[in-house]
């Protein structure tokens, strides 16, 4: 599996306008123990002004009174959000941590799979990652979730057992949908944002992007928060599921409706890497996969342009939170926010899916 490394809401202040506006870094193994906001942020602060430093001292101040506040309650949407919004922490309080928190959220009423999911590097090493007991309670109540059986070829690889691979493709090939459940991380962290406002002194003084509104700096952290978000590798899958997978008809079939699967997924992540095998092990679709992919590009573009612009307009941050808060997916979101900005969902045949078109 793969994880994004920490960037905390502070440090991205003065790179959100650079950062929003390129498509997401391939995140890192899961298995590898989160860094420390600190490290993480050390190399942006060295070029950032005192002015800005308050400001981002600001924002860290608001999200520890986030987690505070939010920690009192015992909705798991809303627990979920808080240890999210805690992750980055060093040295937390004892109870306001992302392990505690996600825990009890875990056990709260109704709580659902997502929480089980963002357990999943709740680990300190290689070789208890990704978390047994999460990983074990995904397999045993979302089996018909394809993303989960991709993590279990992502550790089938890294164990280098090649019919423990196939057999978790296999299983992915049989399961109806596919779901990282980044649309519930984010609400539960869009729910909590919504519990203080911001004061003056976190918009105090912006510049260049950067958020100059109490919703925009709430959808800042909210971005940053859960750019972290747990997924599958693909690397394994895209291998298993390359050219060489057109010489064996049962694997190609199971390769070929996992990608179906995955093009109607929950992420643009898992739709490109559909499209991909699609391509790849059907000349006769391959016309209409890249079409599909150059499309997503686009969306993906015109998307992060729209959040970097939402950061210094109230109406479009607070319309991309109201729409966040509802628990859709990741793709539903980003498509729903590019129809309410009028923005087209198919790329410019003139200008290429590079084009920001805005």
């Amino acid at each position: 599996m793969r994880h994004a490394m920490p960037v905390t809401a502070l440090a991205a202040l003065l790179i959100a306008s650079a950062a929003l506006a390129k498509p997401p870094a391939p995140p890192p193994k899961l298995s590898t123990p989160p860094a420390s906001a600190s490290s993480a942020a050390a190399p942006d602060e060295a070029r950032i002004s005192p002015a800005d430093r308050k400001r981002m001292q600001a924002i860290q101040q608001y999200q520890r009174d986030l987690v505070s506040v939010v920690a009192l309650r015992a909705d798991p949407d809303y627990l979920l959000g808080a240890a999210i919004l805690a992750k980055p922490f060093k040295n937390p309080t004892q109870g306001l941590d992302f392990d505690a928190l996600s825990q009890r959220a875990a056990a709260a009423p109704n709580a659902g799979a997502s929480v089980e999911w963002a357990r999943l590097d709740a680990c300190k090493s290689e070789k208890d990652c990704p978390n047994a007991q999460a990983f074990a309670w995904l397999q045993q109540h979302a089996p018909d979730n394809a993303a989960v059986w991709i993590v279990a070829m992502d550790v089938a690889a890294r164990d280098k057992s090649d019919k423990a691979e196939r057999a978790a493709l296999k299983q992915a090939a049989a399961a109806k949908t596919y779901d990282d459940y980044y649309g519930k991380a984010l609400a539960g962290v869009a729910k909590a944002v919504a519990v203080l406002p911001p004061l003056p002194d976190t918009m105090q003084g912006a510049h260049d992007g950067q958020p100059d509104n109490a919703d925009g700096v709430r959808m800042l952290v909210a971005v940053m928060s859960t750019q972290n978000h747990i997924r599958p590798a693909f690397g394994p899958l895209e291998q298993l599921c390359g050219d060489d997978a057109a010489k064996d008809d049962d694997l190609k079939s199971d390769c070929l409706k996992l990608a179906h699967t995955l093009q109607w997924g929950s992420s643009p992540i898992a739709r490109a890497v559909g499209l991909h095998i699609q391509g790849t092990l059907n000349p006769d679709e391959k016309s209409r996969s890249d079409q599909a992919s150059q499309n997503l590009a686009w969306q993906v573009h015109q998307y992060s342009a729209l959040l970097q612009r939402a950061l210094t307009d109230t109406s479009q941050a607070s319309q991309w939170l109201t729409t966040a808060r509802n628990g859709g997916t990741e793709l539903s979101l980003m498509l729903a926010t590019l129809r309410a900005n009028q923005v087209p969902l198919d790329a410019p045949a003139s200008t290429g899916a590079a084009s920001t078109g805005q």
